[in-house]
């Protein structure tokens, strides 16, 4: 029992680490927030929060929704743009002449699934379309969401910040023009594409022996790993 349980972990640990690490930085970053909050508040005469008050609040939901609409647009739009795009030598791409979405036959579906392909795999009609493009419409969806939770708690605290000041309140639709929600939204976006672009460009030239986003390290730089095999 014990070795199965190992096994398991063995075949889950990139997810299960990264999963960790992810939950640690943001409590970790909640912490550190709410320290800063907190200093910030006596600064100004303000009431501190409690460590559940601050994660609640608008302030730290707008700090976490415009991370993660950054990081899923660099997904979704790495996804797609590798299904019609190829940059020679890089192990992110597919070899030259390969672009596009692929046969039925090279895609393992309808009459060429195998017996273990997954069942939608086996059919025709929207359930095979949906499952071809599940996800791009995951990463898309996170984005999206993500997206408009960040313009919610932006406009939230945007109106504090403005009764503070005797300012009156915007709208939803006036944050999504103003230069605040932009400044947050572009300084995320130009961070994500310049390490989605790095990675396909360095990875044509230098080498990690051992990791699945290298290729391996004698392959000429001119290849991918998919040409290499």
């Amino acid at each position: 029992m014990r070795t199965q349980q190992s096994g398991r972990v063995k075949d889950h640990a990139l997810s299960l680490v990264f999963a960790a690490a992810f939950i640690l930085t943001l409590i970790g970053q909640s912490i550190a927030g709410l320290f800063d909050h907190n200093e910030d508040q006596l600064t100004h005469g303000g009431p501190v929060s409690s460590w559940w008050e601050f994660v609640t609040s608008s302030e730290f939901v707008v700090d976490v929704a415009e991370n993660w609409q950054s990081e899923y647009l660099q997904f979704f739009l790495f996804i797609l743009a590798t299904v019609w795009l190829v940059q020679r030598g890089s192990p992110e791409s597919k070899k030259t002449g390969d672009e596009g979405v692929g046969s039925d036959e090279d895609q393992l579906i309808g009459e060429h699934a195998r017996d273990d392909s997954p069942a939608w795999a086996k059919v025709r009609g929207f359930r095979l379309w949906l499952f071809s493009n599940s996800l791009l419409i995951m990463m898309g969806t996170i984005f999206v969401l993500s997206w408009f939770v960040q313009g919610l708690a932006g406009t939230t605290v945007t109106n504090s910040e403005n009764a503070l000041h005797g300012e009156p309140p915007i709208s939803f639709g006036e944050y999504l023009l103003s230069a605040d929600f932009w400044n947050r939204t572009l300084q995320n976006w130009q961070s994500e594409l310049l390490a989605v672009g790095s990675m396909v460009a360095y990875s044509i030239f230098l080498r990690q022996r051992g990791s699945a986003e290298s290729k391996p390290v004698g392959v000429p730089h001119r290849l991918s790993a998919i040409e290499s095999d």
